[in-house]
């Protein structure tokens, strides 16, 4: 709405070279990547502006949101390593360098990478899709709620729903 379209002006406006469309709760479809892109796009071309993306994978949507945004003109694209990040995590680089088929990019290194350093950390710090995080994306609510869901190792997932649905989400 105006909010986001002052919002939008005012960081144009700025002395940053790119602006980007982040999903912070992984809530967002690629039809609402599509619209948001629209706006960001005329916004981005009145003030010379480079587009990026940085999606959250709650509904394990960030590839498909990634994909989208670079379809209609996203040149900075965040993914990592087997999708690390807060909560759900992000968009799985080993999934996006295989849609680029780009031959410069070598999956050995990074197959390499995965085996051998990933797997450890995975272990010791959780991230991923779970549960908890697919009713943050869906409620459009920040994932802390369902960080601490998780870390107090509750499985009531009805009740952890109907809380999000009594606190308006």
């Amino acid at each position: 709405g105006e909010e986001l379209d002052g919002a939008l002006e005012l960081l144009a406006s700025s002395s940053v070279d790119v602006i980007y469309l982040v999903d912070s709760y992984g809530s967002f479809y690629p039809e609402q990547v599509e619209r948001l892109m629209d706006k960001f796009l005329d916004v981005s071309a009145r003030y010379n502006k480079k587009l990026g993306v940085h999606a959250h994978n709650n509904q394990q949507l960030a590839f498909a949101n990634t994909v989208e945004a670079l379809s209609l003109g996203a040149s900075y694209l965040d993914a990592t390593v087997c999708g690390m990040g807060r909560g759900a995590g992000n968009c799985y680089m080993e999934s996006l360098l295989s849609f680029l088929r780009n031959p410069k990019y070598d999956k050995v290194p990074l197959m390499d990478f995965v085996q051998r350093d990933m797997q450890k950390l995975k272990e010791e710090y959780t991230w991923g899709f779970d549960i908890p995080y697919l009713l943050t994306g869906i409620m459009n609510a920040h994932p802390s709620s369902a960080i601490k869901f998780i870390k107090e190792g509750r499985t009531d997932y009805t009740a952890f729903y109907r809380q999000l649905l009594e606190e308006g989400f």
